[in-house]
């Protein structure tokens, strides 16, 4: 058999190529929340919110959230739910703050049981015959940081800013997507999707010198533009949540 040596880049062994590279990620995902069970008026109600607005539901990746219906959601009731959004053609992926039972129903139908909440640390498990490492010393949280964006934002861009406020002084093409732990302002015309409050800031808002927005949210409460009214069209409004209800009126 005729021997092949091969030559790698800067004289590196294959041994110390890396074939891949981890890195996080921030997606956009729609959460399902229930606060009943499931019989054939929850479909009811899913399908009516869907037709208000289906291109919104269109490979949107989907959570369930069983916050409010863990203790009594029985198996039954959440296994008709995963078949009957995988039959509607949402992308359900994963479902959170449920039982333990809830998880295992989840896993079994392909899906990921998901924490809820922020952020959750990773523990690193430890050889017992290495000593317990002292604690690490308490770190501030990172000071909120406005990000500002002095170009326009293009038609498959997205701007995200995980530490406070975005501000834009340009126009947000159709296409584009605003993200937001904080506020959002945008000194020009916004088109595409703007989601602010993105951590579960409820007193986030939206800004803009000309709404034409595809979609606006705050802490995962949205509209879309099939339901917003004309008279605000073109307009400079603010956006915000009052009573869990998004509201959108005109500025000044």
């Amino acid at each position: 058999m005729q021997r092949r040596d091969f030559e790698t880049s800067a004289g590196a062994s294959p041994a110390s190529i890396k074939p891949f590279q981890v890195r996080g990620r921030f997606f956009t995902a729609v959460a399902l929340r229930l606060d009943t069970g499931v019989d054939d008026g929850f479909f009811a109600a899913l399908d009516a919110h869907i037709s208000q607005a289906p291109a919104f539901f269109d490979d949107a990746p989907m959570v369930l959230d069983l916050e409010n219906v863990s203790g009594t959601l029985p198996k039954p009731e959440l296994v008709r739910l995963i078949d009957g959004l995988k039959n509607r053609g949402l992308s359900v992926f994963g479902v959170q703050n449920g039982t333990e039972e809830h998880a295992a129903i989840a896993r079994a139908a392909g899906l990921i049981p998901m924490p809820g909440g922020r952020e959750v640390p990773l523990e690193r498990s430890t050889r017992k015959s290495a000593p317990a490492p002292e604690p690490a010393p308490v770190q501030p949280e990172s000071a909120p940081a406005t990000r500002l964006i002095t170009e326009p934002v293009r038609s498959g861009q997205r701007i995200f800013n995980d530490r406070g406020d975005l501000v834009v002084v340009a126009s947000v093409s159709a296409g584009a997507e605003l993200i937001a732990e904080g506020n959002i302002h945008v000194y020009g015309r916004l088109r595409g999707r703007a989601l602010a409050g993105v951590n579960g800031d409820t007193n986030a808002r939206i800004f803009c010198q000309s709404l034409d927005a595809e979609l606006l949210a705050i802490s995962g409460l949205y509209k879309t533009s099939e339901s917003m009214s004309p008279a605000i069209r073109n307009e400079r409004v603010q956006v915000f949540l009052r009573d869990e209800m998004l509201c959108i009126e005109k500025l000044a």
